[in-house]
């Protein structure tokens, strides 16, 4: 069951980065990278549940770890779609490429 979990993390892992490099708008970036965190927070809850807890470490310690990662991401979709916005009110833009510098 474990390798099951693993190789959904992996697929989702691949996905983001893929998505992340191989585009050029800017909200894909960031749902390329929202990929790749929630690929790691299933790999922490899979492992968590699967691999008995070291020493004193509780098995609910994978999840504490997925709501960390997931607060993470909730601030880094906010600062970035303010820094998208910014850019599209300078630019009328949000293609990454065309963005030279943030100054006008």
């Amino acid at each position: 069951m474990l390798e099951q979990y693993l190789l959904v993390s992996v697929v989702l892992f691949v996905l983001g980065v893929f998505g992340t490099i191989s585009r050029r708008n800017a909200v894909g970036m960031l749902i390329g990278i929202e990929l790749v965190l929630n690929a790691a927070s299933l790999s922490f809850v899979a492992f968590g549940r699967y691999i008995l807890p070291f020493g004193d470490s509780p098995k609910e310690a994978g999840q504490v770890v997925s709501v960390f990662i997931i607060i993470l991401a909730a601030c880094e979709a906010v600062v970035a779609l303010t820094i998208v916005y910014a850019l599209y009110r300078l630019y009328r833009t949000i293609d990454v490429d065309k963005v030279h510098m943030l100054r006008q």
